[in-house]
């Protein structure tokens, strides 16, 4: 009798030697790709850290916790820009992520025909294609008359509340949260519904078939198996959310100064490099590289937080 290993040669296709190279010389390339995107992000963090070299060893880990930023006196500190960055993306997260995998589960589903379905993920993904400075004017001219009778509403009736205590105005965090909202809308949607709609059919007709309803089908089985592609797009939309720029600067009205309200102006660490890197000389310079540099460290461990949640669920 023929063992099983001769049986599955005899039945498998004999690969030439043309072809078991052209494998391998796939699998190197693969490889040299791989390295070369790691040995560009270790150069960008290295480049950067070199810069920020003058205002390290100036401030140390004060910067992190300073809120003084007075290019005359040569008095830098990130803090209000830490805060800003971190709180804008947290709202932008906050509204984007319920919004983006509900839509991604609509387009992913036979909810509509499907000619509507691939006009409405065209729309979506347009959206993405969007310039910044776009929607940071649109930001300006329809957002924000339509927010601002939503926050004197939660000023008149919260402000007892830290988040609502001061007067609104047409620029602050709160608008600068929702239009990062709208951004990563199209980023989380997009590759959430990517990751449900290559999910294989038989997961949810196993499901169905076992009794259960389309919508636990959707909630217990098909989300679950989508985990880490859904949070691979939410990461991505946290990122870009981290590092906009033009937009934010627009809307969230550049104040270098800690203040926990929503309503008040506030600043990111991307709009204060977008603000005073053109001008800025000196150990100003070294200031902003280092702020920079934080950015890059806390994007980093955003991105390893969200990779060691994916293994857990994973796990679990």
């Amino acid at each position: 009798m023929t063992t099983q290993a001769e049986s599955n040669s005899a039945v498998l296709p004999q690969r030439s030697v043309g072809e078991k190279t052209i494998d391998r010389g796939f699998v190197w390339l693969a490889r040299i790709l791989a390295l070369s995107v790691a040995g560009i992000l270790i150069f960008i963090a290295i480049t950067v850290g070199i810069e920020a070299l003058p205002a390290i060893r100036e401030f140390g880990l004060n910067f992190l916790v300073n809120s003084a930023w007075n290019p005359v006196e040569n008095e830098y500190g990130a803090l209000p820009m830490i805060y800003g960055t971190l709180v804008s993306s947290a709202i932008a997260l906050f509204f984007a992520v319920p919004l983006g995998i509900g839509t991604a589960v609509f387009l992913s589903e036979d909810f509509l025909p499907k000619s509507a379905r691939l006009t409405l993920v065209f729309m979506v993904e347009l959206l993405a294609a969007i310039p910044s400075v776009v929607y940071g004017l649109w930001g300006i001219y329809v957002l924000v008359p339509i927010l601002i009778p939503l926050e004197e509403w939660l000023h008149n009736n919260f402000s007892w509340i830290p988040l609502f205590s001061t007067e609104p105005t047409r620029v602050g965090m709160f608008p600068a949260g929702i239009i990062l909202t709208i951004m990563i809308l199209p980023i989380i949607t997009a590759i959430s519904r990517d990751s449900l709609a290559s999910l294989p059919p038989d997961l949810r007709q196993a499901s169905l078939g076992l009794g259960a309803t389309r919508w636990q089908t959707i909630f217990r089985v098909l989300i679950p198996a989508a985990f880490s592609g859904i949070v691979g797009g939410i990461m991505l939309g946290l990122g870009r959310a981290m590092g906009e720029t033009m937009a934010v600067t627009l809307l969230i009205g550049n104040a270098n100064q800690l203040n926990f309200s929503l309503l008040a102006p506030a600043n990111t660490i991307a709009s204060l490099l977008a603000n005073q890197f053109a001008e800025a000389s000196g150990l100003q310079v070294a200031a902003l590289m280092y702020a920079g540099f934080v950015l890059f460290v806390l994007t980093l461990i955003v991105n390893i937080l969200a990779e060691l949640i994916v293994r857990q669920v994973k796990k679990f």
